[in-house]
């Protein structure tokens, strides 16, 4: 039977502060398995991302259950989930989140810096990281010399330098023209196939969705059932 990499029960957070009260999720139950490619899908609010930032650990539930990779979330300090984090999880943003005075591979290697790997070490995991997401030629450029596309490469060969379990990605393709989200969704769709990543993506595309071998539509903070979309919701052509 294929290892459960998520598990959620009932899951929820709110936001309070003095009389604002938010439910950006509520009893949202989600199980993905090793090796699936599954989007996340659902207009702005929904509470996708509110969702990718609680299985990533950067931000604590409310109420219900969250295991990801066997760990219990809710009983880790921050300390050990920053540790956990670094070893196990991989993130791409959608604003790439670059350092501007680095270049390619220094942008690449930083997470190996928790790692007790030696400096020639990392250089050389970083380096291979950039080839294999196609800018092996770029490593000395600086994020200003690179295209969006390529700056979000770099941005992905950051996230999976470490090796890790699982790839979560925030609108990966939110800033990008279509071309080069073309290829964004290409890639990650070959880290899945040929490397066997276990990837979340969080997306309002359609087209984006589609690369997913799994869709589970989110609607005003509630994750709908396994099938179930939104009365509104419209499929993209390829």
């Amino acid at each position: 039977m294929t290892e459960t990499v998520i598990q959620t029960r009932d899951l929820t957070k709110e936001f309070i502060r003095d009389e604002f009260h938010v439910v950006a999720l509520k009893d949202a139950n989600l199980e993905v398995r090793k090796g699936e490619f599954v989007a996340l899908m659902g207009p702005s609010g929904s509470g996708k991302s509110t969702l990718l930032h609680l299985i990533a650990a950067m931000d604590r539930p409310t109420d219900g259950e969250i295991l990801v990779l066997g760990e219990n979330l809710r009983s880790l300090s921050d300390r050990a989930i920053a540790r956990w984090r670094n070893e196990h999880i991989g993130f791409v943003f959608q604003s790439f989140n670059l350092i501007p005075v680095l270049t390619a591979i220094e942008n690449v290697e930083l997470p190996l810096k928790l790692t007790a790997l030696k400096k020639k070490e990392r250089m050389e995991h970083a380096a291979t990281a950039l080839k294999l997401v196609g800018l092996g030629d770029r490593l000395g450029h600086l994020p200003r010399q690179l295209s969006g596309g390529q700056e979000q490469r770099v941005a992905i060969a950051r996230a999976i330098v470490t090796d890790p379990d699982l790839i979560l990605a925030d609108e990966p393709t939110g800033n990008l023209d279509a071309q080069s989200a073309q290829e964004i969704l290409t890639l990650l769709g070959r880290l899945n196939k040929e490397f066997g990543k276990t990837i979340l993506l969080v997306t309002h595309d359609p087209h984006a969705a589609r690369f997913a071998s799994r869709i589970r539509h989110l609607e005003k903070g509630e994750l709908l059932p396994e099938g179930q979309v939104p009365a509104d919701y419209t499929v993209a052509p390829m």
